[in-house]
């Protein structure tokens, strides 16, 4: 274990140098990591799609080891933030070094990211960058420039967040988050193949809305939608679900959005 402040990685470190790596953001509460099956799962797929040599000791027990080593010393076990950063190791761009390497961080939440924004966030759409829409597009990246750029707009134009478009021009998630439209009592969110991140929080969503018969469809969503639809929302792992009050001239109400946060995301946070 090292202090946040001391250097941790070398100068030709392959993620800083290419972006050849990824990472998991999670969240404890009470020593327990929500939804820590999703998250796991999304972190093997990943490392296995993107070609890295996993050794047996790279253990999902290792991880949730380390994690709650971590989140003791730093006495944040009750509510704390989670990045797990895996990375190729060092060098140049070839050859490709085998070793996998990773980062464990946490620090403590405040204890309103459990609870339903009450002012709605302000967004906007993030006019100069594009996601790709191909097999890697869903994955948690160290690759997250468009990203970047998507924050500093949203600074810059006093903005809560934005939401990115794909290639297609089509909408594919925001900044931080993955995005859900609510149009006449039906929900929709961009699919996996529109460019979003496979977000925890979507997919943990996305089953409960079809063991409790909400109707939600995986599909491709229009960037013209966004000023048709009555409620929007964003999803993460972090906050759960907060609703969007306005974006540009449009006004969001959030009766559904709050439903859902009562029925679903309430629950997780409160076990």
């Amino acid at each position: 274990m090292v202090s946040a402040g001391a250097p941790v990685l070398m100068h030709d470190n392959r993620s800083f140098r290419y972006g050849d790596g990824l990472f998991e953001t999670m969240k404890m509460t009470e020593g327990r990591i929500l939804l820590g099956k999703f998250h796991f799962e999304r972190l093997f797929n990943s490392l296995s799609l993107l070609g890295y040599s996993i050794p047996s000791s790279f253990t999902e027990s290792l991880v949730e080891n380390l994690v709650h080593e971590l989140a003791i010393k730093n006495d944040c076990r009750s509510l704390c933030r989670i990045r797990l950063t895996v990375f190729r190791g060092n060098g140049n761009l070839f050859p490709v070094p085998a070793e996998l390497n990773y980062i464990v961080e946490c620090s403590p939440l405040k204890k309103t990211v459990n609870l339903l924004n009450e002012e709605g966030l302000t967004i906007g759409v993030f006019p100069d960058a594009r996601k790709s829409c191909d097999r890697f597009s869903a994955i948690k990246s160290a690759n997250f420039l468009p990203y970047v750029l998507g924050t500093m707009y949203a600074e810059k134009n006093k903005l809560d967040d934005c939401v990115l478009l794909n290639t297609n021009g089509d909408l594919a998630d925001s900044t931080i988050a993955n995005v859900f439209l609510v149009q006449e009592n039906n929900i929709s969110t961009p699919a996996l193949a529109e460019g979003c991140i496979n977000g925890v929080m979507r997919r943990y969503l996305l089953e409960k809305f079809q063991e409790h018969r909400y109707s939600c469809t995986e599909r491709k969503v229009s960037a013209d939608e966004l000023v048709t639809a009555d409620e929007l929302f964003l999803t993460n792992s972090i906050n759960g679900i907060r609703w969007v009050k306005k974006l540009g001239n449009k006004q969001y109400n959030n009766t559904i959005t709050r439903n859902i946060y009562k029925e679903f995301i309430e629950p997780i946070f409160a076990e």
